[in-house]
């Protein structure tokens, strides 16, 4: 299978290319350049590859949570490229996406959703797959539910943030990316798990997008 991958839930941009299980992938840091940046990398990568767009049989995207704008960036390209071919459609989710890029067995993926809040999740790598420990949800980190046993290695930028949260070892600088999208992605993908392009969505977890004036004065 032949697919195309997007992350840009996070400060960076990146899009992976899957090729019958060779991977390969572009990313860099965007601020709030990702929709300009994002369809010229797949052209880089595609044309690395000699191949053409019309060849991608599936799209798959980051569907958050993360920055709002981001994840609306992400599922949009994803449903017009999609659209266009009826081409199936897989939302990922970044926090899963960011276990996959920390390696290890067990993850608390811990994302700066700004705010005062961090979105949160501890995954377990069983089999080829991630399971949710704790649910992904959006938090203080003060009240962040702390997962069951040893061996939790932290990931993501709410760990820069906010420290360590009481575990031993965090990786702040770890983040989302479009190759750790497209290697969960690809056996959904070759198990019919895509969706149409009009049924992808973002995952949001929190619906309001920045405190009123006097919220941020009693801060």
């Amino acid at each position: 299978m032949k697919f195309a991958a997007f992350e840009t839930s996070t400060e960076w941009c990146s899009v992976a290319l899957w090729r019958d299980g060779e991977l390969s992938a572009i990313e860099q840091r965007a601020a709030n350049r990702h929709g300009e940046l994002a369809l010229p990398m797949l052209e880089r990568l595609l044309a690395a590859a000699g191949l053409k767009a019309a060849q991608l049989e599936a799209i798959a995207f980051g569907a958050g949570p993360g920055s709002f704008t981001g994840l609306r960036i992400a599922c949009g390209i994803a449903q017009g490229l999609a659209f266009a071919r009826s081409l199936p459609v897989l939302g990922v989710s970044s926090l899963e996406a960011m276990a996959e890029e920390c390696g290890a067995p067990r993850v608390v993926a811990c994302l700066d959703a700004r705010m005062g809040e961090v979105y949160y999740s501890a995954l377990e790598k069983r089999g080829t797959r991630w399971e949710e420990v704790i649910p992904a949800q959006c938090v203080a980190p003060a009240a962040a539910p702390r997962p069951p046993g040893d061996g939790w290695v932290g990931c993501g930028n709410g760990f820069a943030a906010y420290g360590t949260m009481g575990l031993r070892l965090v990786y702040p600088e770890v983040h989302p990316g479009a190759a750790a999208v497209a290697r969960l992605a690809a056996p959904r993908l070759a198990a019919n798990e895509g969706v149409d392009a009009a049924g992808a969505a973002p995952i949001y977890l929190r619906d309001k997008v920045a405190l009123t004036t006097e919220e941020r004065k009693r801060r």
